[in-house]
């Protein structure tokens, strides 16, 4: 149309810059949007999550309800409803709790410094022993840490099925406070020793 205006003798230039200027805005406005359409195709073929995988991306974490061709709809665990743009998530880094059949369970014992570390390693492992959901292999880990302050930190790392990390890592901890309650093993909390002295 304007190789025709212009055979025609009209005064193109003005009308030329016009589009372009208004090529130039369009473009700018889709930029997100053609962004966030290239993340979805590489989310499609790449597939670094699926339908009911629980993942944390894009700044949210939630299980992926529907993979959009512009955005990702996730559900968190109380219910709330979160649509990630795709661009965002392509952009960072993506964390799928549900890949792997298996996960590990990463706990934090402490005890008090005078309790006897061999006993509270034995009443560990067999609490760990007793659960059906335990794996065996690889065997869990029951070790010490750290040294802190106010406690003696025991590191308790079973394996356990994806399905069943929540209930083993909640399961687990109730357990282990009522065994230690029964065998007279101290769970210390964070104190401080004042020393007064007499002014002389």
């Amino acid at each position: 149309v304007i190789a025709a205006l212009d055979r025609l003798g009209v005064e193109t230039t003005s009308l030329i810059a016009i589009i372009g200027a208004a090529g130039l805005a369009v473009g700018l406005a889709l930029k997100d949007s053609l962004g966030n359409f290239a993340s979805g195709v590489m989310l499609i073929l790449f597939r670094p999550f699926r339908v009911g995988d629980y993942v944390e991306a894009g700044g949210a974490a939630g299980s992926v309800k529907e993979i959009r061709i512009f955005a990702t709809v996730m559900t968190t665990p109380d219910n709330k409803v979160i649509t990630v743009p795709n661009g965002a998530i392509m952009g960072g880094n993506i964390i799928n709790y549900s890949e792997m059949p298996t996960r590990r369970v990463d706990m934090v014992v402490g005890v008090g410094y005078g309790s006897d570390l061999a006993k509270v390693k034995q009443v560990v492992s067999a609490i760990l022993e007793q659960d059906k959901r335990i794996l065996a292999d690889p065997a869990p880990v029951v070790a010490v840490s750290e040294l802190a302050d106010s406690s003696v930190n025991l590191i308790v790392r079973p394996w356990v099925n994806s399905a069943d990390y929540w209930a083993v890592l909640w399961d687990t901890t109730e357990t282990v406070k009522r065994r230690f309650d029964e065998e007279g093993i101290e769970i210390p909390f964070p104190q401080m020793d004042l020393h007064l002295s007499k002014p002389e």
